[in-house]
């Protein structure tokens, strides 16, 4: 079992991309920019993700891999690492929730969840 660490938090923020989206072809694409703050001590590092997302059928895909946007960023005490990543969902509205696999500094692995949000078309009143 893996532990997981409340001194790393993440902080989300999503955006509709209305130029690349097809409505009429069920594509609808979102940017999400993650920011991951360490607030403990002692660097982190990002190892692996784990995402599990749902469409607004119920339909749910994962996603899982080395680090994030090609990078295992090492993250120093009391910084963040902030990074820009996307996803296309066949529904106007979507969640995204998942995990980082970390390591400490002294080589132990954690788990830093990733707390549910939303991916959501403008005015969507849902």
């Amino acid at each position: 079992m893996t532990a997981t660490d409340p001194a790393i938090k993440i902080e989300v923020d999503t955006e509709y991309l209305e130029q690349q989206s097809d409505p009429d072809e069920g594509k609808y694409v979102f940017s999400y920019t993650i920011t991951i703050i360490n607030l403990s001590d002692r660097a982190a590092k990002l190892e692996t993700r784990h995402w599990v997302i749902t469409d607004g059928n119920g339909h749910i895909s994962e996603v899982q891999g080395a680090g994030v946007v090609g990078e295992t960023p090492v993250i120093p005490p009391n910084t963040a690492y902030q990074y820009t990543s996307g996803t296309v969902l066949e529904t106007p509205l979507g969640f995204m929730e998942g995990k980082y696999g970390m390591t400490s500094e002294s080589g132990e692995p954690f788990d830093a969840l990733i707390p549910a949000f939303r991916l959501a078309v403008p005015g969507l009143l849902h």
